[in-house]
């Protein structure tokens, strides 16, 4: 293979194939790098010693495919290539085939960045011959293929579930497939094997899992695409405790083969400490936490510096900014104060405190609980008076605004604090669980009580013995669990309901009748009477995982054949329409909305 030989193969014949990565013409001397998966090497095709194959040489270009039967030879001492891992030898060239030729394409596989995506896209068997996106697919393979061997050390079986099944809610839009069989009805393309895994649970096989594909007609982003891959699991009788030590063991796998070791057990935090000290559920630990100064703030101080009295006051630090001139801090005051707009929140200027001899101490004091350093960005956010409480019937919501700005304003000096530079180490990933999630969240809207996670979810027993399903909504907890990885969210999970009685009461609490809920999950509402067994899992996103290892900005560096943000897949150019028979066929018809 082309990235394969080294200066112990001086001497040595070889054949290799591969694309022609560059041509350079000297005359007498034609060099050719030939690149493959593994690699780069040089080629040298020399008059003197092959006349016929250097004439070859002549006529080959870029993305020529060649066969090159020659020996190895150590480069002279200074015309080694200390960029190339093969840059110690070249390939004398005895023999070329030129196997196939190549039109001039819109943009060189040698070049190490292509600014168009849309023109990758359309291109893309030809963006996948870059050496960047050869090595995130070996990535992505050597990941999934530990994880894999590891569920399968573990005593789990690999078991597909069905493409093609019915409609469920599970909080975004389905994929529709018509059915030609069955005028008017449709199948629907999976959002994730949930009911399926419960399902088989329920079959006596206790631990399962699956690389399942998923698909969520959902509006797009970088790190989102219509059609995904999870690392799916459950497994019977668990405690939440169980299927974090599984997950810690397969993440630790799968990032050993991307040459990280990582040490386990996992940050564990509630939801509830994860707003109170980052102001959001999946956290970013790579930069200190939000720490609350409310005590630094005696009730006399608060009415001079006109804080409401009994709200949070939060601050944070942001390392090695260093000392703001007069015109930034201004200019960085002014901004994020407009990006508050009326919510009622405030900046505290701490560095305007510290020249008052009354409010020094508070200064003080509050670097002090912050553990600020001399070059650290400090940042407090007061409530004016009369902030109101609640906002949206959310108590914690000041929590998140400030947790918001933590993280604008950490990207905002990123190249100042360095916290996100990868160093290819264990400390470049902050892991973590976060559990306890509330089960339901309150439609402004629709002033309803929705869901906050499937609705197989189960909530905490004393919630249900309190009555808080029907009595407080707000307050009730989930067995839900996310894994966070430098606040990314790779994945979610949760203990199941196992008992039919708690499901249906579940679905009432939704607004959902019992003949509504026997109509869409019937044939699961009857699973749950025959002898359901305790059980729960998780699904964590293998794109995003391989993503974060490749260090890529977007899920479409790490999937062969993504779609862009408008859902399209510009390659194979789809979607399209598709013929009259087609549509008579599946018994529908289009008609154009006006």
């Amino acid at each position: 293979m082309c990235g394969e030989l080294r200066v112990e193969q001086d001497g040595q014949d070889v054949v290799l194939m591969g694309w022609v990565n560059r041509r350079r013409d000297h005359g007498n001397l034609i060099f050719l790098d030939v690149r493959d998966r593994t690699g780069i090497t040089q080629v040298v095709l020399d008059k003197e010693i092959s006349g016929n194959a250097h004439a070859k040489a002549e006529a080959a270009r870029s993305e020529y495919v060649v066969a090159v039967k020659g020996r190895v030879r150590r480069r002279e001492a200074g015309l080694e290539n200390p960029n190339m891992a093969t840059g110690g030898i070249e390939v004398v060239a005895h023999e070329l085939l030129l196997l196939n030729e190549a039109k001039t394409p819109p943009f060189s596989p040698a070049e190490d960045a292509i600014a168009n995506e849309e023109v990758r896209l359309k291109y893309r068997y030809l963006d996948l011959r870059r050496t960047e996106m050869q090595h995130n697919f070996e990535l992505r393979s050597k990941v999934a293929m530990a994880i894999r061997n590891y569920l399968v050390e573990e005593g789990f079986l690999e078991i597909e579930t069905p493409f093609m099944t019915r409609s469920t809610p599970e909080g975004a839009r389905d994929y529709l497939v018509p059915s030609r069989v069955h005028a008017g009805s449709f199948y629907a393309l999976p959002q994730s094997p949930q009911i399926f895994k419960q399902i088989l649970m329920i079959s006596g096989f206790d631990k399962y899992f699956q690389i399942a594909r998923c698909f969520r007609d959902e509006d797009l982003r970088a790190d989102r695409q219509p059609e995904f891959t999870q690392i799916d699991l459950e497994m019977t009788f668990p405690q939440q405790a169980t299927i974090f030590h599984v997950v810690e063991g397969f993440l630790t796998a799968a990032f050993k083969a991307a040459g990280i070791a990582l040490t386990t057990p996992f940050v564990q935090m509630t939801y509830d400490e994860a707003i109170k000290n980052y102001g959001i559920d999946k956290p970013d630990m790579r930069l200190p936490a939000m720490v609350s100064v409310s005590e630094e703030l005696t009730p006399e101080l608060r009415e001079t510096l006109k804080i409401e009295q009994v709200l949070p006051v939060l601050g944070f630090v942001i390392p090695g900014v260093g000392t703001l001139s007069g015109t930034a801090r201004k200019g960085l005051l002014e901004e994020v104060r407009g990006g508050f707009g009326d919510s009622g929140l405030d900046l505290l200027d701490v560095v305007r405190l510290k020249t008052n001899a009354t409010f020094a101490p508070l200064a003080a004091a509050i670097e002090a609980k912050l553990a600020a350093a001399p070059d650290d960005l400090l940042v407090v956010v007061t409530p004016k008076l009369g902030t109101p409480a609640k906002w949206n019937h959310d108590p914690q919501w000041i929590y998140k605004r400030v947790g918001a700005l933590r993280l604008q304003l950490a990207q905002k000096f990123a190249d100042k604090h360095g916290r996100f530079v990868k160093t290819g180490t264990e400390a470049d990933f902050k892991f973590a669980w976060v559990t306890d999630f509330p089960m339901y969240e309150w439609d402004e809207e629709a002033k309803v009580w929705n869901a906050a996670h499937h609705p197989f979810t189960s909530p905490h027993e004393e919630d249900i013995k309190a009555g808080r399903l029907t009595n407080d909504k707000g307050a009730v907890r989930a067995l839900a669990y996310d894994i966070v990885l430098n606040g990314t969210e790779l994945g979610s999970g949760s203990i199941r309901i196992h008992r039919q009685d708690v499901q249906a009461e579940i679905f009432r609490s939704l607004g959902m009748s019992d003949a509504e809920a026997k109509e869409r999950f019937g044939f699961f509402l009857d699973a749950l009477e025959y002898g359901t067994p305790p059980h729960g899992g998780i699904a964590l996103g293998l794109d995003r995982i391989v993503m974060i290892l490749a260090g890529a900005s977007s899920l479409r560096e790490v999937i062969a054949f993504p779609k862009t943000a408008k859902a399209i897949d510009l390659m194979v150019d789809a979607p399209t329409p598709v013929s009259d028979q087609q549509m008579r066929e599946l018994h529908l018809r289009t008609v154009t909305r006006t």
